[in-house]
């Protein structure tokens, strides 16, 4: 894109005002304005500015009922376990992970995945999340192909991160990174807010904005060539998920679902998760997230016929889509979510101001508002402990601390499971792909009742 290119594409959309600044960059800077120029699609804006004019969308919960969810035991837990594995023989089931944040919070400045998490290797959370690919890929004997969403911010270091560890083990061949969008961010009125005279704000526009960059990319394309029926996504920050459950693959297959979500039981009434509520909308029953801040104190508190919370199960975005429901819904447009935040601008003299209070907008998509769109939907119940401790921040709760001894609780429940006692004091760590489970131990050979 030439400066003439930006001018008119600029003009038609009423935001010329980007190049105002143009003749006091110098070229290197009138090259990278060009460029993020030419990555804002006008559709996109006018989308923007539509979200604008209508506001924070808070819908109605108030008629929402606990949708029913599955704990698996016995017979049933044996039928999902076996048609999982079917399909992960199958080599019908991929991988998908949303990578696209900086470690900022917790004080390392690189992507998060990067992030040292290993109780006593000090291996990041990347090497967590392909070891366990890996480990399936071994057991079944096929691969799993991993599709890895990142960021313009970090996508570079991220890469480099697998090749300089080989990808952790992994075929290079089976890994496939791809970057989310980035949307402007704007100013009540609609406007594109500049932090430097050169440069656009842009932000990354949420884990919703991952169907628009997998059909983007070719990775849709590449699952489809594939083969590849089911899709498992998780985030990065949890090396405790159980990537690829065959109970969870299967229980998603036997059920036809084209969305299905992992759930786990809330720590207390008001814990900041999203909450799937079943509706009925022109005589279907649909299902949709809600956010904690769109449930009254009554919803939250209120409890069931067994005495625990009605509402008790929240996403900690654990899910499996159907490969053919992403690739429906990567073509349809998905609600904006409006962050109204502080954003740093140029003023009318050129100068960047860093504004005391909120006075620009950022715009997400949320991948769970596709669930309404989904023609059947299963929910599935978890343990928290077993499968969900998140590296968020970093002290307290959800901390790198919290994280390290959920992992390491884990392995020490495997190692009691095939009789192996470890001291409480004595920090472990087990490579995910030497064992997954108990199961995995055991095939190792570990001797039972060793001490």
């Amino acid at each position: 894109m030439n400066y003439a290119e930006a001018e008119k594409m600029l003009k038609k959309c009423g935001q010329e005002h980007v190049l105002a600044y143009w003749k006091k960059l110098n070229k290197k800077e009138q090259a990278a304005l060009l460029e993020q120029i030419a990555k804002i699609e006008p559709k996109n804006l006018a989308y923007c500015q539509q979200a604008l004019k209508a506001g924070a969308d808070v819908p109605d919960s108030s008629k929402g009922k606990a949708p029913k969810v599955a704990v698996l035991k016995g017979k049933k837990l044996a039928e999902a376990v076996a048609a999982g594995e079917k399909e992960l023989k199958a080599g019908k089931v991929a991988a998908l992970l949303v990578a696209g944040g900086q470690g900022s919070r917790l004080g390392y400045e690189g992507p998060k995945g990067c992030y040292s998490i290993g109780p006593i290797t000090g291996a990041p959370l990347f090497y967590f999340h392909a070891r366990k690919i890996l480990a399936r890929t071994i057991r079944y004997g096929a691969s799993i192909p991993f599709y890895v969403m990142t960021s313009e911010a970090n996508n570079e270091a991220t890469v480099k991160c697998f090749e300089e560890n080989d990808y952790f083990g992994l075929n290079p061949d089976d890994v496939f990174f791809f970057t989310q969008g980035m949307w402007p961010g704007m100013t009540k009125d609609g406007k594109i807010i500049l932090d430097q005279p050169g440069r656009v704000f842009m932000s990354p526009d949420g884990h919703g904005g991952l169907l628009a960059a997998l059909k983007r990319s070719g990775a849709l394309a590449d699952m489809k060539k594939r083969g590849i029926k089911s899709v498992f996504f998780f985030q990065v920050d949890n090396p405790l998920v159980e990537i690829a459950d065959p109970a969870f693959i299967g229980y998603h297959v036997l059920n036809k679902s084209e969305y299905s979500l992992k759930l786990c039981a809330k720590r207390d009434p008001y814990e900041k998760v999203g909450m799937p509520m079943e509706f009925t909308v022109k005589g279907r029953k649909q299902y949709r997230m809600v956010e904690y801040t769109e449930m009254t104190k009554e919803q939250c508190e209120r409890k069931g016929k067994d005495g625990n919370l009605y509402f008790l199960y929240g996403s900690p975005a654990i899910h499996v889509f159907d490969r053919a429901f992403l690739d429906r819904e990567a073509s349809r447009p998905m609600p904006l979510h409006l962050a109204f935040k502080k954003i740093p601008y140029v003023d009318e003299k050129g100068k960047v101001v860093k504004p005391a209070e909120p006075n620009g907008y950022k715009f997400e998509k949320f991948i769970f508002d596709i669930l309404p769109n989904a023609k059947t939907a299963s929910f599935l119940a978890f343990d928290q402990k077993e499968e969900f401790s998140p590296v968020k921040n970093a002290e307290g709760n959800d901390s790198p601390a919290t994280c390290k001894a959920d992992m390491q609780a884990k392995w020490r429940k495997w190692l009691a499971a095939v009789g192996v006692t470890v001291a409480s004091d004595l920090p472990i760590e087990i490579d995910p792909a030497y064992a997954v489970d108990a199961i995995d131990l055991a095939a190792t050979g570990i001797a039972l009742g060793a001490e």
